[in-house]
């Protein structure tokens, strides 16, 4: 990656209104199939990856490794930008299915080692190679990634709800300075260190969807123009995505409280929801409930409601607990 690689957006208060979270499942395929292609440099990921590759042996995904190379560049058609905050590979598939022909044309020819037969093939029917390419990817996440889906999206809600009060709370500037190295911000211009191109102009008024990733780590990526503009960012706590339901506790805070309950304060380091806390752990939403009452009950956890949603996080007594223990 040049040094001097960097995508600079100017924002105006029309952007600022207009930024949003969301995470994306077809994203996360796709930046897996890099990580794959390159082990040694995501030994983060190897628990996945000794998981799934038996898993892959005999699977046809020619077209769609071809179009994800291991270079800086790679077609974004098949990353399309999430039109919710919590879009499912389904909804995403179907916008792959639906991508336009011309751009989609546009972007493969431009892949690294576009000259191979899988390759002309798509580019003399792309109507073809676009169905296959999206019926590739559901297969490839059928495969290797939907069983891990649960603890990886469990990741993603913690991290967007916490940067969703980031934002609130300090404002674009610090939320955007705290995201990650390669992202700056400074009086209204974001600027993004990137592997592949260079930019730099106006947001356009479309405003920014932020994308938080485990595949993706450690780099940055963003995408814009035809595409709504978006961010991908390693999101914090990647390390503990492979140890799912693995909570480290002290023996005393197990003695003193009960394993579980343990398990889940320590969990609270951030603010989470039942369902969260319960994909976190491997437990029941039930059971979770449960000993979430006993806790808030002896004083160690509070909990707000947003909308249809409670919000459970340690209180002060919580905090000084498990920083004693």
């Amino acid at each position: 990656m040049a040094e001097s690689s960097f995508a600079e957006f100017d924002f105006t208060s029309a952007d600022l209104a207009r930024l949003r979270f969301a995470f994306s499942p077809a994203s996360e395929a796709v930046a897996s199939l890099r990580v794959l292609q390159d082990p040694d440099r995501q030994a983060l990921h190897l628990p996945w990856i000794r998981a799934v590759r038996p898993r892959l042996a005999g699977l046809d995904l020619r077209l769609l490794f071809a179009l994800v190379p291991l270079g800086p560049y790679f077609v974004d058609f098949l990353t399309p930008p999430p039109t919710s905050p919590l879009p499912d590979i389904e909804a995403e598939l179907e916008l792959v299915a639906a991508a336009d022909l011309d751009e989609a044309v546009s972007e493969v020819a431009r892949v690294p080692g576009a000259d191979t037969p899988v390759v002309r093939d798509f580019l003399v029917d792309p109507a073809a190679g676009v169905a296959r390419a999206a019926a590739e990817l559901r297969l490839y996440w059928d495969t290797a990634v939907e069983r891990f889906w649960p603890q990886i999206r469990g990741l993603f809600e913690s991290e967007v709800l916490r940067r969703s009060r980031q934002l609130t709370r300090d404002g674009a500037g610090a939320m955007f300075n705290d995201l990650h190295p390669n992202i700056t911000w400074n009086e209204g211009r974001l600027r993004v260190r990137t592997r592949a191109w260079q930019r730099r102009g106006p947001l356009g008024g479309d405003g920014m969807i932020l994308i938080p990733s485990v595949f993706h780590w450690p780099d940055t990526t963003v995408m814009a123009e035809p595409y709504q503009p978006n961010l991908v960012y390693p999101v914090p706590g990647v390390g503990t995505v492979w140890s799912h339901g693995v909570v480290p506790t002290a023996d005393a805070l197990d003695a003193l409280i009960g394993r579980t309950r343990a398990r889940i304060l320590v969990s609270l380091a951030d603010t989470a929801t039942t369902s969260i806390l319960a994909r976190r752990l491997s437990m029941a939403p039930g059971a979770v409930s449960q000993h979430l009452k006993v806790l808030r009950e002896s004083g160690l956890v509070t909990h707000r409601r947003s909308g249809r949603e409670v919000f459970y996080e340690r209180s002060q007594l919580g905090d000084t607990l498990c920083a004693a223990s």
